[in-house]
Protein backbone atom coordinates (compact mmCIF):
# COMPACT_ATOMS: atom_id res chain seq x y z
CA UNK A 1 0.00 0.00 0.00
CA UNK A 2 3.10 2.44 1.12
CA UNK A 3 4.88 1.99 -1.87
CA UNK A 4 1.59 1.81 -4.69
CA UNK A 5 0.45 5.14 -2.74
CA UNK A 6 3.96 6.65 -3.80
CA UNK A 7 3.56 5.36 -7.14
CA UNK A 8 0.36 7.14 -7.95
CA UNK A 9 2.24 10.30 -6.46
CA UNK A 10 5.21 10.23 -8.64
CA UNK A 11 2.71 9.44 -11.94
CA UNK A 12 1.19 12.98 -10.80
CA UNK A 13 4.09 14.87 -10.25
CA UNK A 14 6.09 13.05 -13.40
CA UNK A 15 9.02 12.33 -11.18
CA UNK A 16 9.74 8.67 -10.28
CA UNK A 17 12.53 9.91 -8.23
CA UNK A 18 10.54 10.06 -5.40
CA UNK A 19 10.95 6.80 -4.27
CA UNK A 20 14.15 7.32 -3.20
CA UNK A 21 13.15 9.93 -1.08
CA UNK A 22 10.51 7.47 0.52
CA UNK A 23 12.72 4.32 1.15
CA UNK A 24 13.93 5.08 4.41
CA UNK A 25 10.61 6.27 5.80
CA UNK A 26 9.68 2.85 4.66
CA UNK A 27 11.85 1.11 7.56
CA UNK A 28 10.62 3.78 9.60
CA UNK A 29 6.80 2.59 9.03
CA UNK A 30 7.43 -1.07 9.28
CA UNK A 31 9.19 -1.04 12.66
CA UNK A 32 6.37 1.50 13.99
CA UNK A 33 3.75 -0.79 12.74
CA UNK A 34 5.20 -4.16 14.11
CA UNK A 35 6.18 -2.88 17.13
CA UNK A 36 2.92 -1.34 18.01
CA UNK A 37 1.55 -4.96 17.38
CA UNK A 38 4.12 -6.39 19.56
CA UNK A 39 1.78 -7.85 22.58
CA UNK A 40 5.40 -7.72 24.93
CA UNK A 41 7.68 -5.02 23.95
CA UNK A 42 11.02 -6.13 24.99
CA UNK A 43 14.56 -4.08 25.22
CA UNK A 44 15.40 -5.15 21.89
CA UNK A 45 12.55 -4.10 20.00
CA UNK A 46 12.82 -0.81 21.68
CA UNK A 47 16.60 -0.66 20.94
CA UNK A 48 15.96 -1.67 17.33
CA UNK A 49 12.92 1.01 16.95
CA UNK A 50 14.71 3.75 18.15
CA UNK A 51 17.77 3.51 15.63
CA UNK A 52 16.08 2.10 12.54
CA UNK A 53 13.37 5.61 13.19
CA UNK A 54 16.87 7.96 13.66
CA UNK A 55 18.58 6.20 11.01
CA UNK A 56 15.35 6.73 8.11
CA UNK A 57 14.40 10.02 9.67
CA UNK A 58 18.03 11.54 9.75
CA UNK A 59 18.29 10.25 5.74
CA UNK A 60 14.70 11.12 4.59
CA UNK A 61 15.52 14.81 5.65
CA UNK A 62 18.89 15.13 4.19
CA UNK A 63 17.85 13.53 1.13
CA UNK A 64 14.48 16.21 1.22
CA UNK A 65 16.69 19.02 1.71
CA UNK A 66 18.84 17.76 -1.53
CA UNK A 67 16.24 16.76 -3.70
CA UNK A 68 13.54 18.33 -3.32
CA UNK A 69 12.15 20.84 -6.13
CA UNK A 70 14.69 19.43 -8.46
CA UNK A 71 14.19 17.47 -11.70
CA UNK A 72 13.27 13.99 -11.75
CA UNK A 73 16.69 11.72 -11.33
CA UNK A 74 18.74 11.07 -14.23
CA UNK A 75 18.52 7.13 -13.14
CA UNK A 76 14.83 7.30 -13.77
CA UNK A 77 14.96 9.69 -16.33
CA UNK A 78 17.10 7.09 -18.53
CA UNK A 79 14.43 4.00 -17.52
CA UNK A 80 11.56 5.96 -18.70
CA UNK A 81 13.47 6.84 -22.18
CA UNK A 82 14.30 2.43 -22.27
CA UNK A 83 10.71 1.92 -21.63
CA UNK A 84 9.40 4.15 -24.18
CA UNK A 85 5.33 5.20 -24.30
CA UNK A 86 3.80 1.95 -24.19
CA UNK A 87 3.50 0.32 -20.42
CA UNK A 88 5.91 2.68 -18.95
CA UNK A 89 3.45 3.41 -15.60
CA UNK A 90 3.12 -0.26 -15.64
CA UNK A 91 6.35 -0.93 -16.02
CA UNK A 92 7.62 1.97 -13.34
CA UNK A 93 5.11 0.70 -10.90
CA UNK A 94 6.45 -3.10 -10.99
CA UNK A 95 10.34 -2.50 -11.98
CA UNK A 96 10.81 0.47 -8.90
CA UNK A 97 7.82 0.77 -7.04
CA UNK A 98 7.18 -2.55 -6.51
CA UNK A 99 10.90 -3.99 -6.66
CA UNK A 100 11.71 -1.33 -3.80
CA UNK A 101 9.17 -2.48 -1.97
CA UNK A 102 10.18 -6.34 -1.64
CA UNK A 103 13.64 -5.34 -1.19
CA UNK A 104 12.65 -3.06 2.12
CA UNK A 105 10.49 -6.31 3.24
CA UNK A 106 14.11 -8.04 2.91
CA UNK A 107 16.32 -6.32 4.40
CA UNK A 108 13.82 -4.89 7.28
CA UNK A 109 14.02 -8.62 8.72
CA UNK A 110 16.17 -8.33 11.37
CA UNK A 111 13.05 -5.81 12.29
CA UNK A 112 10.44 -8.49 11.56
CA UNK A 113 12.11 -11.30 13.77
CA UNK A 114 12.27 -8.43 16.24
CA UNK A 115 9.29 -7.27 16.67
CA UNK A 116 7.89 -10.91 16.40
CA UNK A 117 9.70 -12.44 19.17
CA UNK A 118 9.24 -12.26 23.13
CA UNK A 119 12.59 -13.50 23.77
CA UNK A 120 14.31 -10.66 26.21
CA UNK A 121 18.11 -12.14 26.48
CA UNK A 122 20.26 -9.45 25.78
CA UNK A 123 23.98 -10.94 25.25
CA UNK A 124 27.29 -9.39 24.66
CA UNK A 125 27.13 -9.15 20.87
CA UNK A 126 23.91 -7.58 20.76
CA UNK A 127 25.96 -4.88 23.01
CA UNK A 128 28.35 -4.79 19.57
CA UNK A 129 25.33 -4.45 17.74
CA UNK A 130 24.63 -1.27 18.92
CA UNK A 131 28.26 -0.25 18.67
CA UNK A 132 28.52 -1.12 14.80
CA UNK A 133 25.12 0.38 14.31
CA UNK A 134 26.41 3.80 15.82
CA UNK A 135 30.24 3.40 13.48
CA UNK A 136 27.65 2.92 10.41
CA UNK A 137 25.51 6.04 11.16
CA UNK A 138 28.46 7.82 12.10
CA UNK A 139 30.23 7.01 8.65
CA UNK A 140 27.23 7.84 6.77
CA UNK A 141 26.47 11.28 8.57
CA UNK A 142 29.92 12.84 8.61
CA UNK A 143 30.22 11.25 4.93
CA UNK A 144 26.97 13.29 4.01
CA UNK A 145 28.02 16.13 6.01
CA UNK A 146 31.58 16.80 4.27
CA UNK A 147 29.96 16.31 1.25
CA UNK A 148 27.24 18.96 1.31
CA UNK A 149 29.94 21.25 3.02
CA UNK A 150 32.30 20.48 0.38
CA UNK A 151 29.66 21.72 -2.59
CA UNK A 152 28.62 24.73 -0.90
CA UNK A 153 32.12 25.82 -1.61
CA UNK A 154 32.20 27.38 -5.11
CA UNK A 155 35.84 26.75 -4.82
CA UNK A 156 34.99 22.66 -5.06
CA UNK A 157 33.38 22.98 -8.48
CA UNK A 158 34.42 20.11 -10.65
CA UNK A 159 36.85 18.59 -7.76
CA UNK A 160 36.45 15.35 -5.82
CA UNK A 161 36.20 15.77 -2.15
CA UNK A 162 39.16 13.21 -1.13
CA UNK A 163 39.65 14.40 2.79
CA UNK A 164 37.57 13.85 5.82
CA UNK A 165 36.56 10.46 5.81
CA UNK A 166 35.76 10.26 2.43
CA UNK A 167 39.77 9.46 2.75
CA UNK A 168 39.40 6.32 4.06
CA UNK A 169 36.67 4.85 1.83
CA UNK A 170 35.76 6.59 -1.72
CA UNK A 171 31.58 5.91 -0.45
CA UNK A 172 31.65 6.12 3.55
CA UNK A 173 28.15 6.89 3.27
CA UNK A 174 26.99 3.47 1.67
CA UNK A 175 29.46 2.08 3.87
CA UNK A 176 28.22 3.66 6.96
CA UNK A 177 24.29 2.64 5.78
CA UNK A 178 25.25 -1.20 5.08
CA UNK A 179 27.33 -1.62 8.50
CA UNK A 180 24.70 0.11 10.48
CA UNK A 181 22.09 -2.45 8.97
CA UNK A 182 24.99 -5.14 10.42
CA UNK A 183 24.71 -3.40 13.60
CA UNK A 184 21.00 -3.89 13.55
CA UNK A 185 21.08 -7.83 12.93
CA UNK A 186 23.58 -8.28 15.06
CA UNK A 187 21.24 -6.45 18.29
CA UNK A 188 18.17 -8.56 16.85
CA UNK A 189 20.38 -11.84 17.57
CA UNK A 190 19.02 -12.83 20.45
CA UNK A 191 17.19 -16.03 19.55
CA UNK A 192 18.45 -18.85 16.99
CA UNK A 193 15.50 -18.22 14.68
CA UNK A 194 16.53 -14.81 14.05
CA UNK A 195 19.76 -15.77 12.51
CA UNK A 196 17.77 -15.96 9.01
CA UNK A 197 17.83 -12.13 9.37
CA UNK A 198 21.23 -11.93 8.15
CA UNK A 199 19.44 -12.09 5.13
CA UNK A 200 18.49 -8.05 5.39
CA UNK A 201 22.06 -6.85 5.72
CA UNK A 202 23.69 -9.16 3.03
CA UNK A 203 20.88 -7.96 0.86
CA UNK A 204 21.58 -4.35 1.12
CA UNK A 205 25.44 -4.50 1.08
CA UNK A 206 24.63 -6.72 -2.61
CA UNK A 207 22.69 -3.66 -3.73
CA UNK A 208 24.65 -0.48 -2.34
CA UNK A 209 28.22 -2.13 -3.42
CA UNK A 210 27.22 -4.10 -6.69
CA UNK A 211 23.90 -2.24 -7.96
CA UNK A 212 22.23 0.73 -6.72
CA UNK A 213 24.77 2.74 -4.84
CA UNK A 214 28.74 2.45 -5.37
CA UNK A 215 28.71 1.55 -9.19
CA UNK A 216 26.41 4.36 -10.74
CA UNK A 217 28.89 6.36 -8.61
CA UNK A 218 32.14 4.52 -9.56
CA UNK A 219 31.15 4.79 -13.33
CA UNK A 220 30.40 8.38 -13.27
CA UNK A 221 34.09 9.51 -12.63
CA UNK A 222 36.05 6.12 -13.81
CA UNK A 223 37.75 8.16 -16.71
CA UNK A 224 39.06 10.91 -14.16
CA UNK A 225 42.45 11.57 -14.22
CA UNK A 226 41.87 12.53 -10.50
CA UNK A 227 39.58 9.89 -9.36
CA UNK A 228 42.32 7.33 -10.77
CA UNK A 229 44.56 8.46 -8.68
CA UNK A 230 42.11 8.77 -5.67
CA UNK A 231 41.37 5.44 -6.46
CA UNK A 232 44.48 3.64 -6.73
CA UNK A 233 44.74 4.94 -3.06
CA UNK A 234 41.71 4.34 -0.85
CA UNK A 235 39.52 1.46 -0.48
CA UNK A 236 36.19 1.33 -2.69
CA UNK A 237 33.90 0.85 0.37
CA UNK A 238 35.36 -0.88 3.23
CA UNK A 239 37.95 1.60 4.65
CA UNK A 240 41.23 0.89 6.47
CA UNK A 241 42.16 -2.06 3.80
CA UNK A 242 44.49 -2.44 1.12
CA UNK A 243 43.26 -0.90 -2.20
CA UNK A 244 42.74 -3.50 -4.23
CA UNK A 245 40.07 -5.21 -1.88
CA UNK A 246 36.47 -3.86 -1.30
Amino acid sequence: MYFTTLFFLAQYLHNNSIVDLAWSLGFVIVAITVYLLMPDKTLTSMIILVLVAIWGIRLFLHLAKRNIGKPEDFRYVNMRKRWGKHFARLKAYLNVFVLQGVLLLVVSMPILFTMTSSATNFYWWNSIGVIVWFIGFGFETIGDYELTQFKKDHRNQGKLLTTGVWSVTRNPNYFGEAFSWWGIFLISLNELRNLWGIIGPITITLLLLFVSGVPLLEKKYKNRPDFIDYASKTPKFVPFIEKKGL
